[in-house]
């Protein structure tokens, strides 16, 4: 069977997008899950926070999408975490330009991700946090998209953004695409201001939301720093059990 194809991406930066894209993957590993995360983003902070070196890649995400390198010769394993990761760096910005002459070009990722999807469970795609040709081609190359979110006031109107962009994608080139659910991060429980915008999700995203919610938490924000994910940097810190959690409530919605 073929991978369970997840965009995670945002219109708004600073969300949380490569933090779930990191951690979500090492969860899911840990659950027992074949996965690979794809780095579209040109910063590569997906790359170096699985403890890969932006300056060593060669054959990236930029080289598959531009033709110049094998998906499968491109893919390397994430230093920690037992995942693999199709890796970026700067050069990816270049693909931005060079891509507007392609024929097909918002297909690359998508014709690419055929050739090794049947060896995955799971592939999940770091989308920039701006509506790109990086970020079409992820959204053209997905079944689903979760969406990282903060809850303060200019969220929502980011949500609508996305929603209207996934709309447009899926009328125009990929008709499966879909919502898979909102992740509420960097998120505070005690907060008024994150009680008003549940309120506001829930009466405009019922179906959407997941339970789960992850917490401000220092240790997810050190881990990178280390090149790991937040599960072989502290496997007992809140944000850590928090994207296991999620793991869990996406393996449960996919099973059901």
């Amino acid at each position: 069977m073929s991978a369970h194809i997840i965009a995670v991406a945002n219109q708004k930066g600073g969300v949380g997008k490569t933090t779930t894209v990191v951690n979500l993957a090492a969860s899911l590993a840990h659950r027992g899950k074949r996965v690979l995360t794809v780095d579209l983003d040109p910063q590569g902070n997906a790359t170096t926070g699985c403890g890969i070196n932006k300056g060593s890649v060669r054959d990236g995400v930029y080289a598959v999408l531009l033709g110049g390198a094998d998906i499968q010769a491109a893919i390397v394993p994430a230093k920690n975490g037992g995942f693999d990761v199709l890796p970026a760096n700067r050069a990816l910005a270049g693909a931005e330009v060079e891509l507007v002459q392609e024929l097909a070009r918002e297909m690359r990722l998508k014709n690419a991700l055929m050739h090794i999807a049947d060896r995955y469970d799971y592939i999940l795609i770091d989308c920039p946090p701006t509506l790109t040709l990086l970020t079409i081609n992820g959204l053209v190359a997905a079944q689903q998209v979760m969406v990282p979110m903060v809850c303060e006031y200019y969220a929502l109107e980011g949500i609508s953004d996305l929603v209207a962009t996934v709309r447009k994608i899926r009328q125009a080139v990929n008709p499966q695409l879909d919502i898979l659910g909102i992740v509420r991060t960097l998120y505070n429980g005690q907060s008024l201001l994150s009680k008003q915008v549940d309120e506001q999700l829930i009466k405009y995203f019922p179906k959407k939301l997941f339970e789960t919610t992850i917490p401000r938490n220092i240790r997810l924000a050190e881990a990178p720093s280390y090149g790991m994910p937040a599960l072989q940097y502290d496997d007992k810190a809140r944000g850590t059990l928090a994207y296991l959690a999620l793991a869990d409530e996406l393996l449960a919605r996919q099973a059901s």
